[in-house]
């Protein structure tokens, strides 16, 4: 007798969807495609009740239960090819995602659709909110950290500066981003220092009287006002002004920086306290650009030969403190191998 009975059609399997979003984009910002597969999902499972997204889901009608499924359970869910949205921690949930691979490598369970769907992504610079608030956990929580001030953090500022430009020079990439995360490292604690302003009835770095929360700003005052000078003195890139070679850049950022700084000398602003063939090159320089007609002085000593090297320099484009630097490596080199010794690695 011939069996003339239909097949049965397998039944669907379903979707497991684990929406992953990320702590550094506002809660309740989300992807299209994430509201889409919310609201036509069949469950949505969360197990933590202090998710920072749930508000932001029940004001927009997609309902959560707060349940923490394991492997076996979600599989079984998703029978009748259901899709179940499941909204890890922060941490994510190493439990659900061991048991699920360990159903799928057993080959004796016929598992549902698995997606990873990001919810929000991190922009460019996300993790610079992370350092701030690690910074600020350790500003409140070290007892080193906790008791420093711009003034007896300044050597270090100046520390990490060379040590970024020895790591330039050496030309060693890792050595340049951990020495850059140092730099960065020193502008965070400071504007970290400066959310507390200086306490009440204590002097400030610069020693005059302080109150409660003078003077007070924060790391997003810092870049703000990074944004807001940057805007300004490229013109030829948020304006309509034309800047065709780098010269031309360079004259309009002299002419916004007089604007803005309205200094009486070209010499304003220049610290007196950086090294001495530095000190002089920016003199030099400030003097040729603002179109100070002035002889460099004459006198005995070496002080006012290096004057001249140093203005020469600056009037051919070499920085005297880098060629110094550079010549003085040789040397060392040279030393080192009247010693028997080889040249250190870069």
């Amino acid at each position: 007798m011939t069996d003339h009975s239909q097949p049965t059609a397998a039944e669907p399997t379903g979707r497991i969807v684990l929406l992953t979003t990320s702590h550094r984009v506002a809660p309740g910002v989300l992807s299209w495609p994430a509201w889409q597969t919310l609201h036509a999902a069949d469950r949505v499972l969360c197990a933590d009740p202090g998710h920072p997204q749930l508000p932001y889901l029940r004001e927009a009608g997609v309902e959560v239960e707060h349940a923490a499924a394991d492997a076996h359970e979600l599989v079984a869910a998703c029978a009748g090819g259901r899709t179940v949205v499941v909204l890890p921690s922060g941490e994510g949930d190493q439990r659900l995602t061991d048991g699920l691979a360990r159903l799928a490598g057993s080959g004796r369970v016929s598992m549902p659709d698995l997606e990873l769907l990001p919810g929000s992504y991190d922009l460019p610079g996300a993790r610079l909110l992370d350092l701030v608030q690690v910074m600020d956990r350790v500003r409140r929580e070290c007892p080193w950290t906790s008791r420093q001030t711009h003034r007896g953090l300044a050597k270090y500022a100046i520390e990490e500066a060379y040590e970024l430009v020895e790591a330039i020079e050496d030309g060693d990439r890792e050595e340049l981003r951990e020495e850059l995360g140092d730099v960065l490292l020193q502008v965070v604690f400071h504007a970290r220092i400066a959310e507390e302003g200086v306490p009440a009835g204590e002097a400030g770095d610069d020693g005059e009287a302080g109150g409660e929360g003078l003077g007070a700003f924060s790391i997003d005052d810092v870049a703000g006002s990074l944004v807001q000078k940057l805007i300004h003195r490229h013109p030829h890139v948020f304006g309509d002004a034309e800047a065709e070679t780098p010269e031309d850049v360079h004259a309009h950022w002299q002419r916004t920086k007089a604007v803005e700084k309205q200094r009486e000398s070209v010499t304003d602003g220049i610290p007196v306290g950086q090294p001495g063939l530095a000190l002089a090159a920016k003199l030099a320089g400030r003097a040729r650009t603002g179109g100070v007609a002035v002889e460099l002085p004459r006198g005995e000593g070496i002080g006012y030969e290096l004057l001249q090297l140093a203005a020469r320099a600056e009037a051919e484009g070499v920085d005297p403190e880098t060629a110094l630097r550079a010549a003085a490596r040789v040397y060392r080199d040279a030393i080192r191998a009247a010693e028997g010794l080889g040249v250190p690695a870069r």
